[in-house]
């Protein structure tokens, strides 16, 4: 053997190893997909937001969402982060989570909101949270989003959530709130995803409930945020519009006002987009809910939880501009032992709480008499 063969061996293997890198996670992943089903359902707005993505375990998602369905919710608000699938830079995708939850999703007759968000760390300073998107990388996050819809427009998904909370400085890259900035990625993203799925529905808002902190720096009010958006004309650019409606430690019929945050906040939320011009624009609930930690200030006692949970659904029908109540969360696939996991309706083992159990049963198809 000539002494260059080592040499030329050693750099093939190189080759080899890069193709596997950069190639590999981008081929299709064979998924075990179970038959198709169809909820079945006495409320079609029911709804929760999931934690699926990022797990890559094939059997706990296919039963995560079989136990969404089998609850009798229509809705799953899941984040597709823009990070998993552009790792690595603008070129190529990797798309096996995403589709292992959509294919999921679809067999179990679910509809999907996708949230899009966390920038990967080629598109952002190297300082930077993943929340920082820079105005220089609009057109990037746009074409992902377009990408995103146009792939999974034929599986069924329409409903594309454009950030989330962009009202707090955590979710903006710890910069204070600009609604104005938002606006002008709405203007991106909107004419872009349009040109290559004329019928997405593009979800703006999602904001943090309540009013300002430390004078907006930290948290502008949703109200005064959704208002500014709109004086900065990003009323065309949006075609619903995402509340996030905690309960807090109030039943979900009490009064809203505008100092207090409660599930008829929505209310005013409706009023105030009507009043801009935005009455055309139906309004989503993307989170929400109650907690029932024992030992959580901001908690309810697990009776109140199931009695208001179902109160919230129900409440929910009497509101013909809302597509769907999708409460915070379903579950996650760890535990962290705190306040957190009394969000959850399941344990991350896949054991119902009490609170799922309920729902399934007041969600089940009555029987006509």
């Amino acid at each position: 053997m000539s002494r260059t063969a080592p040499i030329a061996l050693a750099a093939l293997a190189m080759v080899a190893l890069t193709l596997a890198e950069f190639i590999g996670p981008r081929l299709p992943r064979t998924l075990h997909l179970p038959p198709q089903q169809q909820v079945s359902t006495s409320n079609p707005l029911v709804g929760v937001h999931t934690r699926l993505n990022g797990v890559g375990d094939e059997a706990y998602i296919q039963r995560s969402l079989e136990q969404v369905r089998e609850m009798g919710a229509s809705w799953v608000v899941e984040l597709f982060p823009w990070a998993y699938v552009q790792p690595r830079s603008r070129y190529g995708y990797d798309w096996s989570g995403s589709d292992m939850v959509i294919e999921h999703a679809r067999r179990q007759g679910l509809q999907v909101v996708a949230r899009l968000d966390l920038v990967p760390i080629w598109a952002r300073p190297a300082d930077a949270t993943d929340r920082y998107l820079d105005p220089a990388r609009y057109q990037d996050y746009a074409n992902y989003v377009a990408a995103f819809a146009a792939r999974y427009r034929p599986l069924g998904l329409r409903h594309i959530q454009i950030w989330n909370e962009p009202n707090l400085r955590f979710e903006w890259g710890e910069r204070p709130p600009d609604p104005g900035a938002y606006a002008a990625l709405l203007k991106v993203v909107y004419p872009t995803v349009k040109a290559a799925v004329p019928d997405a529905i593009i979800i703006a808002g999602a904001l943090s409930p309540g009013q300002s902190i430390d004078g907006g720096a930290t948290r502008m009010d949703d109200m005064q945020y959704l208002a500014s958006l709109y004086d900065a004309q990003a009323g065309p650019f949006f075609d619903m519009w995402a509340v996030h409606a905690y309960g807090g430690q109030e039943p979900p019929d009490a009064a809203p006002a505008p100092t207090q945050v409660n599930f008829r906040r929505i209310e005013l939320v409706r009023a105030l987009l009507d009043r801009l011009g935005g009455q055309g624009k139906p309004i989503i609930i993307t989170e929400g809910g109650y907690n029932d930690h024992p030992r959580w200030s901001a908690a309810i006692s697990p009776a109140s939880r199931i009695r208001w949970t179902i109160a919230t659904y129900e409440q929910a029908r009497g509101y013909p501009w809302l597509v769907a109540v999708a409460l915070w969360q379903f579950s996650t696939p760890f535990s962290t032992h705190s306040y957190p996991d009394s969000w959850n309706f399941v344990a991350p083992d896949g054991t119902p709480r009490a609170i799922y159990l309920a729902v399934q049963a007041y969600a089940a198809p009555k029987a006509k008499p």
